[in-house]
């Protein structure tokens, strides 16, 4: 077997997602920039298209390119417009191959930057790799909440990339599957990765970007406030998912030991030094702060049950394996020292 033979395995298998919404006109031309940017890939590989509920005909256009194609290239048809998160989950869930590409279906992506991203990923030994948009075609107003996204991301997340917008990454398939995308999450993948993989097994190279040429951006200046919201379920799942009593505790306490301060204050006024606090507001916002001190750390008791009943009641765990080494055979046991078999003194 030659080597050339030899580099053509199934474990160099990619699976190439592309989430499309009302981009009729670049089906064609992205299916065909697919094909060119792949020609060299050394390994076998798919094409998967998910529309998501389109109205302008895109689901249509999609099956009738890929019937050109051939089988490779399969099309993945939602039943109403479920989001880009939900549409990408869709072709991750649809993907075989080891590793999994993920690029918009605007033509803003070039894939021709795909191989060299999956051999960079190896190289690296990496299990996410995210494209960087070092030179982007965009417009003023759609960088700027980006760049305000990306900062907030970063400084909250500890994951530290220039660039967590970009939908072109590429993934180890079995690492990508830890993570179910729901919500709006696909803006997050990086930190939502770096909850189930070590963050420095995530890294980032730069892309080629283009400019939109057919087609409509779904994107805005509201996208930003819709960021910062989703930007608090992350840092609860990521650092408090299976201790919610810390979260809501912390708060809590902090509640209380304001409240606290306030009614010894008021206390001291009363009973030492005599004086009416009746009247006084810091007597409502010191017995507002105690209840909701009281409110927070059953709350947080509440949320404790629940994260124990979810893990307990079904398959999922409060950690990931990466590496076990504890699957031995079953005759692999250290011998007792006068010379009998352990698994006879075990009766």
């Amino acid at each position: 077997m030659t080597d050339e033979t030899a580099t053509v395995t199934p474990r160099q298998s990619l699976s190439v997602v592309i989430p499309m919404y009302n981009e009729r006109d670049n089906a064609e031309p992205m299916v065909s920039r697919v094909h060119e940017g792949m020609a060299g890939y050394p390994g076998p590989w798919e094409l998967i298209l998910v529309d998501d509920g389109s109205s302008d005909g895109t689901a249509r256009r999609l099956l009738e390119v890929a019937a050109g194609h051939g089988g490779h290239v399969r099309v993945v048809r939602l039943r109403r417009n479920f989001g880009q998160t939900a549409a990408m989950q869709a072709g991750i869930d649809a993907a075989r191959g080891e590793f999994i590409a993920t690029l918009d279906g605007d033509l803003q992506n070039d894939p021709a930057d795909i191989p060299r991203m999956v051999e960079e990923l190896q190289q690296r030994d990496l299990d996410l790799l995210v494209g960087w948009r070092k030179a982007r075609q965009d417009k003023l107003l759609r960088r700027i909440p980006s760049r305000i996204a990306n900062w907030l991301i970063g400084r909250t997340t500890g994951v530290r990339i220039h660039d967590y917008g970009c939908s072109l990454k590429v993934y180890r398939s079995h690492v990508i599957r830890e993570v179910t995308l729901y919500g709006e999450m696909h803006r997050f993948i990086p930190a939502w990765v770096a909850a189930v993989t070590p963050p420095d097994r995530i890294g980032e190279t730069a892309v080629h970007h283009n400019a939109r040429t057919a087609g409509q951006s779904k994107y805005g200046i509201s996208r930003t406030f819709r960021v910062i919201i989703d930007l608090l379920s992350v840092i609860f799942f990521m650092r408090f998912r299976a201790r919610p009593a810390h979260f809501f505790g912390a708060i809590g306490l902090i509640f209380g030991v304001i409240g606290g301060l306030m009614l010894a204050d008021l206390a001291w006024v009363k009973f030492v030094l005599g004086q009416d606090i009746g009247n006084r507001p810091l007597l409502l916002v010191g017995i507002v702060c105690v209840i909701a001190s009281f409110q927070f750390l059953t709350t947080g008791i509440l949320a404790e049950l629940l994260a124990r009943t979810y893990f307990e009641s079904s398959d999922k765990r409060s950690y990931l394996v990466a590496i076990d080494e504890t699957t031995q055979p079953a005759t692999a046991w250290k011998q007792a020292s006068d010379g009998t078999d352990a698994s006879s003194q075990s009766g």
